[in-house]
């Protein structure tokens, strides 16, 4: 156990025994920044008031609401990805387009806290599935709609999934900065 009372991931299936590996480095690193990513998320949107959630920095630009809304979409999507890298033979992995989501699915008009849920329980359930992963299951490879010519690994998966939530966060606090700035205080 780790200083929060949770499992770490040395003794994860696949990554036991093989520490010294920069490669299993890596993907241990990433799946903690992987599975604190929901925190950040919740800390940065504790930080905006009520008021300023559905508030646009532009046209075109997301609000708080809205980015929680496609994390929600994005993690759930994510979930499924990992799952078809890992576990079939060469799959196709589909992109979406993201802006196009948010206006169909009116983001704004859909609940935020299921949204935030959605994406706890998401992450929860797949850091737990990406440390029962066999170290083998890391290079398994597909092809993404949106990255031709570009080996789309589990590797891949998880560098670009371990940062999503953070980049997230950080549009959150822009967005609340833009906001106190243009003096909607």
């Amino acid at each position: 156990m780790d200083e929060k009372g949770t499992k770490g991931t040395k003794g994860t299936k696949g990554t036991e025994g093989m520490e010294g590996t920069e490669g299993t480095k890596g993907i241990v690193s990433d799946i903690e920044r992987y599975a604190n990513g929901v925190a950040l998320l919740k800390q940065a949107l504790s930080e905006v008031p009520p008021e300023a959630m559905k508030w646009r920095p532009g046209p075109g630009k997301w609000s708080v609401h809205e980015i929680i809304c496609h994390c929600a979409d994005s993690e759930t999507n994510a979930a499924m990805r990992i799952r078809y890298l890992a576990g079939e033979a060469a799959p196709v992995i589909a992109g979406y387009d993201q802006d196009r989501w948010a206006r169909e699915f009116d983001y704004h008009s859909l609940p935020l806290e299921p949204a935030l849920q959605q994406v706890a329980s998401v992450r929860g359930w797949t850091t737990h599935f990406l440390k029962s992963l066999p170290q083998s299951a890391w290079n398994r490879s597909g092809t993404h709609t949106e990255m031709p010519g570009t080996s789309y690994t589990a590797s891949l998966w998880l560098s670009i999934y371990s940062e999503h939530l953070e980049i997230h966060a950080a549009q959150i606090r822009r967005t609340l900065a833009e906001w106190r700035n243009r003096g909607a205080k």
